[in-house]
């Protein structure tokens, strides 16, 4: 049984393992390319404020030695700089200007926020954003399933799969599921990657947290349901030979 399953998957068709089958008959409209991840509850935050004067920046920088400030995050010994968690009601706590509501913001809206509420008192602020924990977890046929934290928050799935090194010859590339949260709510969708209309989807940039489960083919489920078997029959076999060789 084991032997056919894998002659089986060794005949996989085309049309089961190609990525856009139909892509030479799409015609593609303007893609949409200024897609930007929005800051969400639990998201952690990197913010560094430079400038002219670093004597008059250095006050709005969270660093280790300033906790007491009421801003809340956790020291990354690669950086002398703290990231603020965003806390369950959507807001940090920024030194000097306090609480800021930053659920919903996209780095830019940050960036340009604070930036102008600084300038106020500091000439020419630089302020710098980045997402910290941009995380997408991928499970099932990939060649190294895992969680993986993205360099950038424009990740497209294809990037995400790739960085997973791919989808295995046993995957069902019509059958895979994206789960992610959207206002509290967890909400999934199936995915269809032999088919291009991905491609203009909004499905196609991942968000922070997102989970990309890659289901098994049913030979792959067969043959690993064969190999269980025969492996569980030997190890039977060896006990009974055991025990019978210590009856004699």
């Amino acid at each position: 049984m084991l032997a056919i399953g894998l002659l089986a998957a060794s005949c996989a068709s085309q049309k089961e393992i190609l990525y856009f089958q139909d892509i030479d008959q799409v015609q593609f409209e303007k893609m949409t390319t200024d897609y930007e991840a929005v800051i969400k509850k639990d998201d952690r935050l990197t913010i560094v404020v430079s400038g002219p004067d670093k004597t008059v920046t250095a006050p709005y920088n969270l660093t280790l030695g300033e906790m007491s400030t009421g801003g809340s995050g956790s020291y990354n010994p690669e950086q002398s700089t703290l990231s603020y968690l965003v806390d369950p009601e959507g807001n940090i706590d920024f030194p000097i200007l306090g609480k800021i509501h930053v659920e919903g913001m996209t780095r830019n809206d940050l960036v340009n926020y604070l930036t102008e509420e600084i300038g106020k008192d500091v000439k020419d602020p630089i302020v710098y954003v980045s997402f910290k924990n941009y995380k997408i977890t991928i499970l099932g046929e990939v060649k190294n399933p895992g969680t993986y934290v993205m360099d950038s928050e424009k990740t497209t799935i294809l990037q995400a799969l790739g960085r997973a090194g791919d989808l295995t010859l046993n995957a069902l590339r019509n059958d895979i599921l994206l789960i992610r949260e959207v206002n509290g709510v967890l909400t999934y969708v199936k995915i269809d990657l032999r088919n291009s209309d991905i491609l203009q989807s909004s499905y196609y940039f991942l968000q922070q947290n997102d989970v990309i489960i890659v289901q098994p083919s049913a030979v792959r489920v067969a043959a690993a349901t064969t190999a269980t078997g025969i492996w569980s029959v030997l190890l039977s076999s060896i006990t009974t030979m055991i025990a019978l060789f210590k009856l004699f």
